[in-house]
């Protein structure tokens, strides 16, 4: 079986108590986790806490889960004290209310934010003017004016993973991949 890296890893201590990674975006299937030191069991969400019930990695073991990669192409930015996204029309948000997002504009990074609640999502046809899903980011953009006009910006959905030990010290290690071939 081959894996090919995708994007940044993350890593974070484990002890007793659940601890939490920085956020990072989907852009995988597949997340890869490594525990050394001691067994860990590791939660993936939005704010994930760790339990002594949720999933557990061996220590000095790595394992494969499954995660989200949503993600849209952004067509239009209102900005203001929540952030509204519109998306191109004739295609729906992939996002609910409820998932966090991270807004990546390579030609206007001031419009960047990470790990945002989707506060509301609108998919009416005509809404305001408007033939395109719209959603609202639970974010503040008002101190920006310059027009949105990036055609390569892309939102994607953003996690964190957390982990927790029976007792001792772990470190978690997470790196998103693409699999090939066959154990």
């Amino acid at each position: 079986m081959t894996h090919r890296p995708v994007g940044s890893g993350v890593s974070i201590g484990a002890t007793g108590s659940s601890s939490k990674s920085a956020a990072f975006s989907g852009k995988s299937t597949a997340l890869r986790v490594v525990a050394t030191g001691a067994n860990a069991f590791v939660a993936i969400g939005t704010e994930p806490t760790a339990t002594l019930n949720d999933y557990c990695v061996l220590a000095n073991s790595a394992i494969t889960i499954a995660i989200d990669n949503a993600s849209a192409k952004v067509s239009g930015i209102t900005t203001g004290t929540a952030t509204i996204i519109d998306f191109p029309e004739g295609t729906s948000s992939p996002f609910g209310v409820g998932d966090y997002v991270t807004l990546t504009s390579p030609s206007q990074s001031y419009y960047n934010f990470t790990h945002q609640p989707v506060i509301s999502v609108n998919n009416t046809a005509n809404y305001s003017g408007y033939f395109s899903s719209r959603i609202t980011i639970g974010t503040t953009t008002s101190g920006i004016v310059t027009a949105f006009t990036d055609n390569s910006a892309e939102l994607r959905n953003s996690m964190k993973i957390a982990a927790i030990t029976e007792g001792g010290n772990a470190t978690i290690y997470t790196q998103q991949i693409q699999i090939s071939g066959q154990a």
